[in-house]
């Protein structure tokens, strides 16, 4: 395949190869190929990951370790739970486990390599179709993408399956063939050997025509992003006391609504990808603005989706986790040689030493515990009068209400300390003293 050649040249700078192995013919001509080159050889491992979902598998990662022996390459193990969860298909679960595993390998300027090629990318465009995908999903498989700390790459994206088959004929190459390839029960593999067949009858070159409308999806998409990156920039706000606040970024709603209706689902998608959740159905998004944006002044409303939930403060959109709150949580006993406390958010609060802030004496002294808002309770802060209800305080700094009986409240011997890193009592707070404590508090996940 001389058309590969200057492309695989560029792996010269990588520090370590991967190839995802399989032993079928595509993924052993990937291998093949690739250990043709001297000076990726001693870079090159080839990685099979054993899912625990064929009988044959235990002897097909033997066949493979005896193949990457052959071509004087390395060899890794890696088994993985496929097993689907609740609602995902077998496909999917599989794809997922494969990899998470991978992932694990990829270190800075390292790569992996995937054998997907040509027809791979016509049934993927297609799958996505008939999906309702739009252009983002019709752009199908990239050649090259961020994976892990580095990249993952598909040299064989414009290469035909019939190249691959008559370079592994060529060569006297031996492989494995998966007996659930011709199960028609898998949406990927009907199209594999019902329609795409049936389709190239009549459009003979149609996989490198679809491969090249996906190309030019990919562009478009890129010029979207783009735009969505620059909307997204004008419509963010940042949420108040940002350091605790479970959500990354919030939407001002009035300037959501000044953009025209494609312009607001590229801000919504882009907020989404920034917080890394699946990206939303247009059906979502709808709801979104129909449910909360456009809800009384007076209502509360809530939308809820895969674990996360939309909600309205003001002029602001959230999107956060769907946590409970911990109202009728006992006190959390805060364990005197601890340098922190976990707690039921999976959420941290620190202490660290510090020039001011709470008396480490008063701390060794004390009965310290973790409470959550009850309601009714009260500070006095350095520098105001009087005491200060955590009702005010909270609306004061537009803290939004469900967030409220998250934040953990500080408390020595019954008396309340502080509220997480925010607030410290001027019962406490001393300046300059060489022994003392301050609070950070932060999400872990």
């Amino acid at each position: 395949m001389p058309q590969l050649t200057a492309y695989l040249q560029k792996l010269k700078s990588a520090q370590h190869i991967y190839i995802a192995y399989s032993g079928g013919i595509d993924s052993h001509v990937l291998l093949h190929l690739c250990a043709t080159y001297p000076e990726l050889k001693a870079k090159i491992t080839a990685v099979y990951v054993h899912h625990g979902l064929q009988p044959k598998a235990e002897s097909w990662a033997i066949h493979c370790q005896q193949q990457a022996a052959q071509v004087e390459v390395k060899f890794q193990l890696l088994r993985v739970n496929a097993f689907p969860k609740n609602g995902q298909s077998p496909e999917e679960a599989a794809r997922d486990a494969r990899y998470q595993a991978l992932e694990k390998l990829i270190h800075e300027n390292d790569v992996l390599l995937v054998a997907q090629h040509q027809e791979d990318q016509l049934e993927t465009v297609l799958l996505q179709l008939f999906r309702g995908a739009g252009v983002q999903g019709l752009a199908a498989m990239p050649r090259e993408i961020g994976f892990s700390q580095g990249k993952m790459l598909r040299p064989f994206l414009d290469v035909s399956k019939q190249s691959i088959q008559e370079y592994a004929q060529t060569h006297h190459l031996t492989w494995v063939e998966d007996p659930t390839n011709q199960c028609d029960d898998f949406d990927r593999n009907f199209l594999r050997n019902q329609i795409v067949p049936l389709l190239k009858t009549r459009w003979t070159n149609v996989a490198k025509t679809v491969s090249r409308s996906a190309n030019h999806c990919a562009n478009a998409q890129q010029l979207l992003n783009e735009l969505a990156e620059n909307l997204f920039a004008q419509v963010m706000t940042g949420s108040p006391l940002n350091d605790w606040q479970s959500c990354t970024s919030t939407l001002s709603i009035s300037k959501l609504l000044q953009l025209d209706s494609n312009q607001q689902q590229l801000v919504i998608r882009q907020w989404f990808k920034q917080q890394n959740l699946q990206m939303p159905s247009t059906d979502f998004i709808d709801n979104i603005f129909k449910t909360v944006i456009a809800a009384k002044p007076s209502a509360e409303p809530q939308l809820k989706k895969s674990g996360i939930v939309i909600r309205r403060y003001q002029d602001k959109l959230y999107c956060s986790k769907d946590l409970p709150g911990f109202k009728n949580l006992e006190g959390l006993v805060w364990v005197q040689s601890e340098n922190q406390i976990l707690l039921p958010d999976n959420s941290i609060l620190q202490r660290y030493p510090a020039h001011s802030g709470i008396p480490v004496s008063l701390w060794q002294a004390a009965n310290v515990t973790i409470k959550f808002r009850q309601g009714g309770e009260k500070i006095s802060l350095a520098g105001r009068k009087g005491q200060h209800t955590l009702k005010n305080l909270f609306q004061e700094n537009a803290i939004p209400p469900w967030e409220r009986d998250l934040i953990p409240l500080l408390y020595f011997d019954n008396i309340l300390i502080a509220v997480a890193d925010l607030w410290l009592s001027s019962q406490v707070q001393i300046e300059h003293q060489e022994l003392c404590y301050k609070l950070k508090w932060q999400k872990l996940s």
